[in-house]
Parts: structure tokens; sequence; C-alpha cells
């Protein structure tokens, strides 16, 4: 096995140990999904450049667009759950109390 498999694997455990141990704010959650989908995105790349198949390069700039959004989206999420709730902490903010 490669390093740089090694470490892709290293930093996707991270993320999701992250996600199961620091549940406490909501952008310290939105970081781990962010390493998750980093993570992904440099495998695919590896994966792609490794088989030579120059087609499905472009795959690769809409899955970084994708995730650029989704990191956008998640931050505007925050912003508004912690001016309505006065917290960023995921305790504070139970969809079923409201």
């Amino acid at each position: 096995m490669s390093s740089y498999l090694t470490i892709i694997i290293s930093f996707f455990y991270l993320g999701i140990l992250g996600i199961l141990l620091n549940r406490l704010h909501l952008l310290s959650i939105l970081l781990c999904f962010e390493l998750l989908l980093i993570s992904l995105f440099i495998w695919i790349c590896n994966t792609l450049f490794k088989t030579f198949n120059n087609l499905i390069l472009s795959n690769n700039l809409i899955l970084l667009t994708l995730s650029a959004c989704e990191a956008s989206a998640g931050l505007s999420l925050m912003v508004a759950l912690s001016r309505t709730h006065n917290s960023d902490l995921v305790s504070s903010m139970n969809i079923l109390q409201q």
C-alpha cells in the first residue's frame, strides 16, 4: 500500500473519529465533514491519475465545486442556527423543542 493511500485513509478515519468524539460545537462537525470530503477528493484524483483516465478528470472539478457549495451551505446554516439559538452548541439545537 502506498504512502499516499495510507495518509488518505488516516485522514478519512480521523474525520469520522472527529465527528464521533467532538459533537459539542457545530463548527467542529462541519470541519470534520470537510476533512472527509477532501480525503475522498484526493483519493478519487489519485485513482484517476493512476489509471490514466483523462476523460473522467473533469468530474473532479464537479466534485470540488459541490464540496465548496456544501461548505457554504453548512456555514450559512450554522450562522442562522446560532442567531436563532444564541449558541453554536449542538445540544441546544434540538428541533423537537420548537
